[in-house]
């Protein structure tokens, strides 16, 4: 058990801030699956126009704290690279 008046408040901090970013930080990967689901339908238009709100999803989770600024770089620039793939044409070697 805390004993400062520091650690007490932190711990009251802990209790009210972990439902909420628990359930900002579902929310947020809810919204990657379904990017990904879109992504294994195979419509590149469909997935183009859905990358930005996925994008900015991922973007108010590093204002709000719950994501690390590189954190959130990586998992864009791996949704990026999926929806590239699936809009490049495919090359046929001989």
């Amino acid at each position: 058990m805390a004993h400062h008046k520091s650690a007490k408040k932190r711990i009251r901090q802990t209790i009210k801030r972990t439902p909420r970013h628990r359930s900002l930080r579902s929310s947020m990967r809810t919204a990657i699956k379904k990017y990904h689901s879109l992504l294994e339908q195979g419509d590149a238009g469909i997935a183009t126009e859905a990358f930005p709100k996925v994008q900015k999803t991922i973007d108010k989770m590093v204002t709000k704290g719950i994501l690390h600024r590189n954190t959130a770089a990586r998992y864009k620039s791996r949704l990026s690279q999926a929806l590239g793939k699936l809009s490049a044409p495919a090359v046929e070697t001989a």
